[in-house]
Protein backbone atom coordinates (compact mmCIF):
# COMPACT_ATOMS: atom_id res chain seq x y z
CA UNK A 1 0.00 0.00 0.00
CA UNK A 2 1.38 3.41 -1.01
CA UNK A 3 1.61 6.39 1.32
CA UNK A 4 -1.10 8.23 -0.66
CA UNK A 5 -3.49 5.28 -0.89
CA UNK A 6 -7.03 6.64 -1.15
CA UNK A 7 -5.89 10.27 -1.35
CA UNK A 8 -7.33 12.71 -3.89
CA UNK A 9 -4.79 15.24 -5.15
CA UNK A 10 -4.98 18.30 -7.42
CA UNK A 11 -1.71 19.01 -9.24
CA UNK A 12 -1.16 22.28 -11.09
CA UNK A 13 1.64 23.28 -13.43
CA UNK A 14 2.27 20.13 -15.49
CA UNK A 15 3.76 21.60 -18.68
CA UNK A 16 6.16 18.88 -19.79
CA UNK A 17 7.34 15.54 -18.47
CA UNK A 18 10.52 17.35 -17.34
CA UNK A 19 8.56 19.42 -14.81
CA UNK A 20 8.56 18.81 -11.07
CA UNK A 21 4.77 18.77 -11.19
CA UNK A 22 4.81 15.86 -13.64
CA UNK A 23 7.08 13.88 -11.33
CA UNK A 24 4.76 14.68 -8.41
CA UNK A 25 1.73 13.51 -10.36
CA UNK A 26 3.46 10.29 -11.46
CA UNK A 27 4.76 9.44 -7.99
CA UNK A 28 1.42 10.33 -6.39
CA UNK A 29 -0.34 7.84 -8.65
CA UNK A 30 2.29 5.21 -7.95
CA UNK A 31 1.68 5.77 -4.23
CA UNK A 32 -2.05 5.20 -4.61
CA UNK A 33 -3.56 8.65 -5.19
CA UNK A 34 -6.25 9.73 -7.60
CA UNK A 35 -5.28 12.97 -9.29
CA UNK A 36 -6.65 15.79 -11.40
CA UNK A 37 -4.39 18.15 -13.32
CA UNK A 38 -4.92 21.77 -14.23
CA UNK A 39 -3.45 23.61 -17.19
CA UNK A 40 -3.37 27.11 -18.58
CA UNK A 41 -3.27 28.09 -22.24
CA UNK A 42 -2.49 25.11 -24.43
CA UNK A 43 -4.63 22.48 -22.69
CA UNK A 44 -4.05 20.05 -25.56
CA UNK A 45 -0.36 20.01 -24.59
CA UNK A 46 -1.17 19.22 -20.95
CA UNK A 47 -3.60 16.51 -22.06
CA UNK A 48 -0.90 14.96 -24.22
CA UNK A 49 1.57 14.99 -21.33
CA UNK A 50 -1.10 13.54 -19.02
CA UNK A 51 -1.24 10.44 -21.23
CA UNK A 52 2.35 9.68 -20.19
CA UNK A 53 1.26 9.14 -16.60
CA UNK A 54 0.51 5.62 -15.33
CA UNK A 55 -3.23 6.43 -15.46
CA UNK A 56 -4.17 9.49 -17.58
CA UNK A 57 -6.10 11.87 -15.29
CA UNK A 58 -8.68 14.55 -16.10
CA UNK A 59 -7.25 17.95 -17.10
CA UNK A 60 -9.08 21.14 -16.12
CA UNK A 61 -8.44 24.67 -17.32
CA UNK A 62 -7.21 27.08 -14.65
CA UNK A 63 -5.94 30.61 -15.09
CA UNK A 64 -5.16 31.75 -11.53
CA UNK A 65 -5.73 35.37 -12.55
CA UNK A 66 -9.28 34.52 -13.67
CA UNK A 67 -11.75 34.91 -10.80
CA UNK A 68 -14.49 32.95 -12.57
CA UNK A 69 -12.24 29.94 -13.12
CA UNK A 70 -11.11 30.03 -9.49
CA UNK A 71 -14.69 30.34 -8.25
CA UNK A 72 -15.77 27.30 -10.27
CA UNK A 73 -12.70 25.16 -9.49
CA UNK A 74 -14.12 23.32 -6.49
CA UNK A 75 -17.22 22.31 -8.42
CA UNK A 76 -15.20 21.19 -11.44
CA UNK A 77 -12.71 19.19 -9.37
CA UNK A 78 -15.53 17.76 -7.28
CA UNK A 79 -17.12 16.24 -10.38
CA UNK A 80 -14.06 14.01 -10.76
CA UNK A 81 -12.82 13.43 -7.21
CA UNK A 82 -15.65 14.35 -4.87
CA UNK A 83 -13.22 15.99 -2.48
CA UNK A 84 -9.54 16.78 -2.01
CA UNK A 85 -6.87 15.59 0.40
CA UNK A 86 -4.04 17.54 -1.17
CA UNK A 87 -3.22 20.42 -3.49
CA UNK A 88 0.08 21.05 -5.27
CA UNK A 89 0.84 24.65 -6.26
CA UNK A 90 3.39 24.57 -9.07
CA UNK A 91 2.61 27.93 -10.64
CA UNK A 92 4.99 30.79 -11.34
CA UNK A 93 5.54 33.42 -13.98
CA UNK A 94 7.41 36.69 -14.36
CA UNK A 95 7.64 38.82 -17.51
CA UNK A 96 11.08 38.87 -19.12
CA UNK A 97 11.50 42.49 -18.02
CA UNK A 98 11.39 41.31 -14.39
CA UNK A 99 14.32 38.90 -14.82
CA UNK A 100 17.85 38.75 -16.13
CA UNK A 101 19.50 41.63 -14.29
CA UNK A 102 16.85 44.28 -14.99
CA UNK A 103 15.85 44.65 -11.34
CA UNK A 104 16.27 48.42 -11.09
CA UNK A 105 14.34 49.13 -14.28
CA UNK A 106 11.36 46.78 -14.00
CA UNK A 107 7.97 48.50 -14.11
CA UNK A 108 5.30 48.02 -11.46
CA UNK A 109 3.02 46.42 -14.06
CA UNK A 110 5.55 43.63 -14.65
CA UNK A 111 6.24 43.24 -10.93
CA UNK A 112 2.50 43.06 -10.23
CA UNK A 113 2.11 40.28 -12.78
CA UNK A 114 4.93 38.30 -11.18
CA UNK A 115 3.33 38.70 -7.73
CA UNK A 116 -0.19 37.81 -8.81
CA UNK A 117 0.81 34.64 -10.64
CA UNK A 118 3.73 33.47 -8.47
CA UNK A 119 2.71 34.60 -4.97
CA UNK A 120 -0.93 35.60 -4.54
CA UNK A 121 -2.08 32.54 -6.50
CA UNK A 122 -0.86 30.31 -3.65
CA UNK A 123 -3.54 31.82 -1.44
CA UNK A 124 -6.09 32.00 -4.28
CA UNK A 125 -5.68 28.34 -5.19
CA UNK A 126 -5.86 27.26 -1.55
CA UNK A 127 -9.06 29.19 -0.97
CA UNK A 128 -10.60 27.91 -4.21
CA UNK A 129 -9.97 24.34 -3.06
CA UNK A 130 -10.90 24.85 0.60
CA UNK A 131 -14.55 23.73 0.19
CA UNK A 132 -13.27 20.30 -0.93
CA UNK A 133 -10.66 19.83 1.79
CA UNK A 134 -11.10 18.38 5.24
CA UNK A 135 -9.03 18.03 8.41
CA UNK A 136 -5.73 16.35 7.59
CA UNK A 137 -5.49 17.78 4.08
CA UNK A 138 -2.25 19.28 2.81
CA UNK A 139 -1.26 22.15 0.53
CA UNK A 140 2.25 21.99 -0.94
CA UNK A 141 3.89 24.74 -2.98
CA UNK A 142 7.09 24.74 -5.01
CA UNK A 143 9.68 27.31 -4.02
CA UNK A 144 13.19 28.47 -4.82
CA UNK A 145 15.13 29.59 -1.75
CA UNK A 146 14.43 33.30 -1.23
CA UNK A 147 16.80 33.94 1.67
CA UNK A 148 19.43 35.34 -0.71
CA UNK A 149 19.63 37.65 -3.72
CA UNK A 150 20.43 35.32 -6.62
CA UNK A 151 21.95 36.34 -9.95
CA UNK A 152 19.38 37.09 -12.70
CA UNK A 153 16.39 35.96 -10.59
CA UNK A 154 15.46 39.54 -9.70
CA UNK A 155 11.73 40.15 -9.09
CA UNK A 156 10.93 36.45 -9.22
CA UNK A 157 13.21 36.13 -6.20
CA UNK A 158 11.18 38.82 -4.45
CA UNK A 159 7.98 37.02 -5.45
CA UNK A 160 9.36 33.81 -3.96
CA UNK A 161 10.12 35.67 -0.73
CA UNK A 162 6.46 36.70 -0.76
CA UNK A 163 5.49 33.08 -1.40
CA UNK A 164 7.43 32.00 1.68
CA UNK A 165 5.68 34.64 3.79
CA UNK A 166 2.32 33.64 2.31
CA UNK A 167 3.03 30.05 3.31
CA UNK A 168 3.47 31.07 6.93
CA UNK A 169 0.19 33.00 6.95
CA UNK A 170 -1.64 30.18 5.19
CA UNK A 171 -0.29 27.79 7.81
CA UNK A 172 -1.66 30.09 10.49
CA UNK A 173 -5.12 30.54 8.98
CA UNK A 174 -5.67 27.06 7.50
CA UNK A 175 -4.57 25.43 10.73
CA UNK A 176 -7.99 25.98 12.30
CA UNK A 177 -9.38 23.76 9.53
CA UNK A 178 -6.76 21.10 10.25
CA UNK A 179 -5.04 21.81 6.92
CA UNK A 180 -1.26 22.00 6.55
CA UNK A 181 0.66 24.34 4.22
CA UNK A 182 4.31 23.72 3.36
CA UNK A 183 6.82 24.54 0.63
CA UNK A 184 9.49 22.48 -1.11
CA UNK A 185 12.46 24.64 -2.12
CA UNK A 186 14.08 22.75 -4.97
CA UNK A 187 17.47 23.51 -6.43
CA UNK A 188 17.72 24.59 -10.09
CA UNK A 189 16.35 22.10 -12.59
CA UNK A 190 16.20 22.15 -16.38
CA UNK A 191 12.46 22.69 -16.57
CA UNK A 192 10.44 24.85 -18.96
CA UNK A 193 10.26 27.53 -16.26
CA UNK A 194 14.04 27.56 -15.88
CA UNK A 195 14.53 27.97 -19.62
CA UNK A 196 12.55 31.21 -19.47
CA UNK A 197 15.06 32.78 -17.05
CA UNK A 198 17.79 34.76 -18.86
CA UNK A 199 21.21 33.74 -17.54
CA UNK A 200 19.99 30.50 -15.96
CA UNK A 201 23.28 28.90 -16.97
CA UNK A 202 24.90 30.68 -14.00
CA UNK A 203 22.96 28.32 -11.72
CA UNK A 204 23.74 25.30 -13.87
CA UNK A 205 27.46 25.99 -13.74
CA UNK A 206 27.79 26.58 -10.02
CA UNK A 207 25.14 24.57 -8.18
CA UNK A 208 26.43 20.99 -8.62
CA UNK A 209 29.88 22.04 -7.39
CA UNK A 210 28.49 23.81 -4.31
CA UNK A 211 26.06 21.09 -3.21
CA UNK A 212 27.49 18.78 -0.50
CA UNK A 213 25.38 15.93 -1.88
CA UNK A 214 25.94 16.92 -5.49
CA UNK A 215 23.09 18.03 -7.73
CA UNK A 216 21.57 16.58 -10.89
CA UNK A 217 20.00 19.39 -12.92
CA UNK A 218 17.80 16.92 -14.80
CA UNK A 219 16.45 14.89 -11.87
CA UNK A 220 13.07 16.13 -10.61
CA UNK A 221 12.36 13.00 -8.54
CA UNK A 222 13.95 14.14 -5.23
CA UNK A 223 11.76 17.26 -5.16
CA UNK A 224 8.72 15.20 -6.12
CA UNK A 225 9.39 12.73 -3.30
CA UNK A 226 9.45 15.60 -0.79
CA UNK A 227 6.13 16.89 -2.12
CA UNK A 228 4.52 13.46 -1.93
CA UNK A 229 5.81 12.96 1.61
CA UNK A 230 4.26 16.28 2.67
CA UNK A 231 0.98 15.32 0.99
CA UNK A 232 0.92 12.08 2.97
CA UNK A 233 -0.01 11.50 6.61
CA UNK A 234 3.64 11.17 7.60
CA UNK A 235 3.95 14.87 8.53
CA UNK A 236 0.75 15.39 10.55
CA UNK A 237 2.13 18.18 12.76
CA UNK A 238 4.31 20.02 10.21
CA UNK A 239 3.03 23.27 8.71
CA UNK A 240 4.50 26.61 7.68
CA UNK A 241 7.73 24.79 6.82
CA UNK A 242 10.17 25.05 3.90
CA UNK A 243 11.79 21.74 3.02
CA UNK A 244 14.98 22.30 1.03
CA UNK A 245 15.70 19.76 -1.70
CA UNK A 246 18.80 21.35 -3.19
CA UNK A 247 21.70 19.05 -2.40
CA UNK A 248 22.43 21.17 0.68
CA UNK A 249 23.42 24.43 -1.01
CA UNK A 250 21.14 26.50 1.27
CA UNK A 251 23.25 25.47 4.28
CA UNK A 252 26.64 26.33 2.82
CA UNK A 253 28.38 29.71 2.85
CA UNK A 254 29.76 31.27 -0.32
Amino acid sequence: MGILEGKRILVTGVLTDASIAFSVAKLAQEEGAQIVLTGFGRLSLVERIAKRLPEPPPVLELDVSNTEQLDSLAERVGEHLGGLDGVVHSIGFAPQAALGGNFLNTSWEDVATAFQISTFSYKSLSMACLPLMKQGSSVVGLDFDASKAWPVYDWMGVAKAGLEATNRYLARDLGKHGIRANLVAAGPLRTMAAKSIPGFKEFEDSWPAKAPLGWDLADTVPAAKACVALLSDWFPATTGEIVHVDGGVHAIGA
